[in-house]
């Protein structure tokens, strides 16, 4: 049986983030992929925002890893020249209700680190977008866009110019945990023994730490699916920042809304919306849902016209919480929580996983550099 230094299961942003961050640091990294490209799993179906950090609960992982990755990614970004633009983005109110929360979005995000945060009134915030309406708005300058797979090729050149490896056409079937390390067996008949193994396998991550033998299950969640859909807008959006509707007061956010996104050519996209499905694979967007989602453009863009607004893609955000349940935190588990030694799994990274992907590497390699 091979011997490898560290496997790495997934390559989509995060998967690659974590192997460039190990090899950096001096480890054999072997990522192993089930498709046939990097990126080609929820990294390439998002709205490639990267987020200030302002939704999630204080002192949570996605709070930390979001505030710490938002300012190592735009480093990163300037450093390569990657594409991206600090757009900004106004978080409108339309209902009463909503503009009285308003005031709590700004204090989450102050107790996050986030301290740019200002609320405006209807005038000023009519002022930078004519075509909105709102009763109120919160502006977040730090908010912006980026190229994800662009992302995605540089982390790949990182880690491969420090001798790592991607591996495509190799989904891994089950793990193995044993006293010379963990067994890793993919679809194909290869076995290998890993020294560690991280788990980011994204959509399918709970589906194999329920195969990893040695693993007590009480530290597997269950697996959730939220589909979302993507509509994109027939001609020029009238905006220059991202719009998002403000949440509805004691909202468990399973999403934030169908809410107006643009792409680094100037492309408006609307969504995503929230269906709960029962796997991964529901990927086609119903054209009939476009009656819905005007309905909720139109709270903020009364302007919008009928008929301007076209299926795009779907994504599916891996959660480990379900239907009217708060929205769970990331669950990144080293051999301190599981017991296990070398292995590290990653659950439920939905978003803010784009934006926190450079600082969720960081933190995975000071997992596997702590003593058992």
């Amino acid at each position: 049986m091979e011997q490898v230094d560290v496997v790495v299961v997934g390559a989509g942003v995060v998967g690659l983030a974590v192997s460039r961050a190990l090899a950096l640091a001096g480890r054999e990294v072997l990522v192993l992929e089930c498709e046939a490209q990097i990126g080609s799993g929820t990294s390439a179906r998002n709205s490639e925002v990267i987020h200030a950090g302002i939704y999630y609960p204080a002192g949570s992982l996605k709070a930390r890893l979001c505030v710490q990755g938002r300012q190592l990614l735009y480093d990163y970004l300037q450093e390569r020249q990657i594409g991206h633009r600090r757009c900004g983005k106004l978080i409108v109110a339309t209902t009463p209700g909503q503009l009285a929360g308003l005031p709590a979005v700004v204090e989450r995000a102050r107790a996050n680190g986030v301290d740019d945060l200002r609320q405006i009134d209807r005038e000023e915030a009519l002022s930078l977008e004519p075509a909105l309406t709102c009763l109120g708005a919160v502006l977040s300058p730090s908010t912006g866009i980026l190229d994800s797979h662009a992302l995605m090729l540089s982390l790949q050149g990182d880690l491969e110019h420090a001798g790592g490896t991607v591996v495509c056409h190799s989904g891994v079937q089950r793990l193995s945990a044993c006293t010379a390390g963990i067994g890793v067996s993919t679809a194909d008949g290869t076995e290998l023994m890993a020294r560690a193994v991280v788990n980011a396998a994204g959509l399918h991550a709970c589906a194999l730490g329920a195969a990893t033998e040695g693993l007590d299950p009480r530290f597997v969640p269950q697996a959730r699916y939220a589909k979302g859909s993507y509509f994109t807008l027939a001609g020029r959006a009238p905006f220059s920042r991202l719009i998002y509707p403000a949440p509805e007061p004691d909202a468990h956010l399973a999403g934030l809304g169908v809410h107006l996104t643009l792409d680094l050519g100037g492309q408006a996209r609307f969504g995503p919306d929230v269906q709960w499905v029962d796997g991964p694979e529901h990927l086609e967007v119903d054209a009939a849902r476009a009656t819905l989602f005007e309905a909720e453009v139109r709270r903020y863009w009364p302007g919008l016209q009928d008929g301007l607004l076209q299926p795009g893609y779907a994504g599916i955000r891996p959660k480990i919480s379900g239907p009217g349940e708060p929205a769970a935190d990331f669950c990144i588990q080293g051999p301190a929580q599981h017991g296990v030694p070398g292995l590290v799994n990653l659950f439920g990274i939905e978003s803010p996983g784009l934006t926190s992907c450079l600082a969720i590497g960081e933190y995975v390699a000071g997992l596997l550099s702590e003593r058992p």
